[in-house]
């Protein structure tokens, strides 16, 4: 990893935009992310209609997750060079084409383009996003990078669901419910004050590194595991499990399909506020037994074909998943300077999109050419609770943050 100094881009003009101005870097997120998340209600009716393999649907899944992991590290921090606002109104203008492309979609080919364009538009905010929200106010915006993805996921499930379940045009609805969200955003984005200072070098910033300081190489690869396993979770709940939610109910029903994820995501939201106060490494292990307990008790619900626990243990795992993440996030973001925090975020966001894009797609190749989606989830589980142990393992030797000029809440 290469020690890099990249600008601030989030100068004083946004940081005076307060509340207003993080909620609306908070909606963004929540908005990319559920409309990440809209299509795994859809992907049984695309099956149908098109005759594809579990392969096909972690493939469409994956290629969102590569493509994010790609922009994230060619564009995390271009909005210092070109500022936050055009970065931020090009995010939305592509996830409005993708909706376009969703709507009209007559292919598999079609949804891959859609994926593509969600993943260049998530990967090339994300970092600004965070940063702009810790610039604003550092607590509630340490909080808020660790609610809002899991918020967004879960509710563009459960919203999805519905459309599919119980209105018209299914597989159009949905995706244009979703452009106007976009549009009012970029309304947003629009008015707010221009970045000011640009700085040179535009060029060599979309050179691919993972910008993380040398002191926070340590606690980030301490924490990596946790993170990794508790957005593989993400990935299973968001491509395989609405299958086997559907298998276990004995129902074809598309809400039943989105709720796996939508209690997942949504648990782990809450647990992210309700302990927003409790001290980073305790929320660390608390997040580790809980994804090992919530796996367990997914395994034994597979075992017994009983369609409340694998609830329950959607359930579970959402404590840990919201537990873990908030307190790996809580154990970096102290720790980071004003300059550091888009190319920081965006490594973070690396490991969250590796976490939930490859587990997914090897798990879709179980399924075809493995033992089936019991064993295939069976093997899902093992594997968190393998990277849940060793971030037990690693959490002992972690120092705590320390306190800093950089926790200062800015402005």
């Amino acid at each position: 990893m290469k020690t890099t100094t990249p600008p601030s881009d989030v100068p004083l003009a946004v940081r005076r935009t307060g509340g207003a101005g993080l909620a609306l870097f908070a909606s963004i997120i929540v908005s990319f992310l559920a409309a990440s998340s809209a299509p795994t209600p859809v992907y049984a009716l695309y099956a149908t209609r098109w005759h594809f393999s579990p392969i096909t649907t972690t493939v469409v899944f994956g290629v969102y997750a590569v493509v994010v992991l790609a922009a994230l590290l060619v564009l995390g921090r271009a909005s210092g060079h070109l500022g936050s606002k055009p970065v931020l109104l090009t995010a939305l203008a592509l996830q409005a084409i993708a909706m376009v492309v969703f709507s009209e979609a007559g292919g598999v080919g079609a949804l891959i383009a859609g994926r593509v364009l969600q993943g260049i538009a998530t990967g090339g905010a994300l970092g600004t996003l965070g940063a702009a929200m810790l610039d604003i106010d550092r607590e509630r915006g340490t909080r808020a990078n660790a609610i809002a993805p899991g918020l967004g996921s879960g509710v563009g499930a459960l919203v999805s669901g519905l459309v599919v379940q119980y209105l018209p045009a299914p597989t159009h609805l949905v995706y244009l419910v979703f452009l106007g969200v976009f549009a009012l955003q970029a309304a947003g984005v629009a008015v707010l004050p221009d970045t000011g200072d640009r700085a040179p070098g535009l060029r060599s910033s979309l050179v691919p590194e993972l910008a993380v300081p040398r002191h926070l190489r340590a606690p980030l690869l301490a924490v990596a595991p946790v993170i990794f396993a508790v957005w593989s979770l993400g990935g299973f709940y968001g491509s395989l499990a609405p299958a086997l939610a559907r298998e276990l109910s004995g129902s074809g029903s598309a809400v039943i399909g989105g709720l796996g994820l939508f209690v997942l995501t949504v648990v782990s939201s809450a647990t992210a506020v309700s302990l927003g106060r409790t001290p980073p490494r305790t929320l660390m292990f608390f997040g580790i037994t809980l994804l090992v307990v919530g796996s367990l008790v997914t395994l034994t619900a597979v075992g017994l074909s009983s369609f409340a626990g694998f609830f329950a243990g959607a359930f579970v795992s959402g404590v840990g998943f919201g537990a873990g993440f908030q307190g790996g996030m809580r154990t970096v973001v102290p720790l980071v300077a004003e300059h550091e925090r888009a190319g920081v975020l965006s490594t973070v966001y690396v490991v969250c999109y590796l976490g939930m894009g490859l587990p997914a797609v090897i798990a879709g190749v179980l399924v075809v050419h493995g033992g089936g989606l019991a064993a295939a989830t069976r093997d899902y589980a093992w594997f968190v609770v393998a990277l849940a142990l060793m971030t037990l393992i690693a959490l002992p030797r972690l120092k705590a943050p320390a306190a800093t000029g950089c926790q200062d809440t800015p402005g």
